[in-house]
């Protein structure tokens, strides 16, 4: 059983569902406890969203049962976790791998190897919810809540509370003015396919990045996205010149099997204990070889 508890101290009274939306929780969060397997105690007594709080009331949120989604099977295979928390987890996420199911492809995903991890945990209760997801051949950190109430808390705050950092390898060097700086140009569809580019009437998009080192016609760099679009660093990359290693859609045809971008960075306020979270990561083995091989073709 998931439950939260809270005290309330305005000197106002407030009715209770209210209370409850501005300390995060979701409408469908109040839904599932009031009638679907959860409750509401105030001082320990059973109440109702309509209900008004007074100054030193104690509530106690008990979670209801998510909709099952009789679709989505565990997957038992390799679960990278790097951080976790009552309410919420990080994980290490390898490329090839989707962060949410899709349609066509929906018994292997980050969700699915989750669900298989909470009942080895005996936590059949919990339910995935990916918060900040990554592109199927972009590996690095993920964050997934466990309930609903991580979710609508994590959803509720604003991109720029997210720090996330990436490192990526791309064709090319820049000259010693470009070593640094940030792209503020706007993305949208360029075709009826999923492809994205640098068009006049597309959504502000803006990444910042600086040059970590430079080899001959290839350069590793570090990127952090300020807004996030479909693409973005792929699309700011290819439209500095540079475009990433592995990523034909967007560049060059190379022998790298997937996209050289990897988020080993994630920053953010926990919405629970209200602290600061930091997580770093190393990159992966293959873009760690890549670089290695590109050094020795300099020598």
């Amino acid at each position: 059983m998931q439950y939260f508890k809270l005290k309330f101290e305005n000197k106002t009274p407030q009715k209770l569902g209210r209370f409850l939306l501005k300390n995060g929780f979701s409408k469908r969060a109040l839904t599932n406890s009031q009638h679907h397997g959860g409750m509401v105690l105030v001082n320990h007594h059973r109440r109702y969203t309509s209900y008004l709080l007074h100054a030193g009331d104690e509530v106690i949120f008990i979670l209801g049962e998510e909709k099952e989604n009789k679709w989505l099977k565990p997957s038992s295979k390799k679960l990278n976790i790097v951080f976790e928390q009552k309410d919420y987890l990080v994980i290490n996420k390898d490329a090839e791998i989707l962060s949410i199911p899709s349609r066509y492809e929906d018994s292997d995903a980050v969700v699915n190897r989750l669900l298989h991890y909470f009942q080895q945990q005996k936590q059949t209760d919990l339910k995935p919810h990916v918060i900040t997801r990554l592109d199927r051949d972009t590996s690095g950190l993920v964050l997934v809540g466990k309930n609903a109430v991580a979710h609508a808390r994590f959803s509720k705050m604003e991109k720029n509370e997210f720090i996330k950092k990436y490192h990526a390898i791309v064709h090319g060097n820049f000259e010693e003015a470009q070593r640094q700086g940030t792209i503020d140009a706007p993305i949208g569809k360029i075709d009826t396919g999923v492809k994205r580019g640098v068009v006049n009437n597309g959504q502000r998009s803006v990444t910042k990045y600086r040059v970590l080192d430079q080899v001959k016609g290839a350069s590793l760099i570090e990127l952090q996205l300020l807004t996030g679009r479909t693409h973005q660093i792929r699309v700011h990359m290819q439209y500095l010149g540079h475009p990433l290693f592995g990523d034909p859609l967007y560049g060059i045809k190379d022998n790298f099997k997937r996209q050289a971008l990897n988020c080993f960075y994630l920053e953010f306020d926990d919405p629970f204990s209200e602290k600061r979270q930091k997580i770093e990561i190393a990159d992966p083995i293959d873009m760690e070889i890549l670089w290695k091989n590109l050094i020795s073709n300099e020598l």
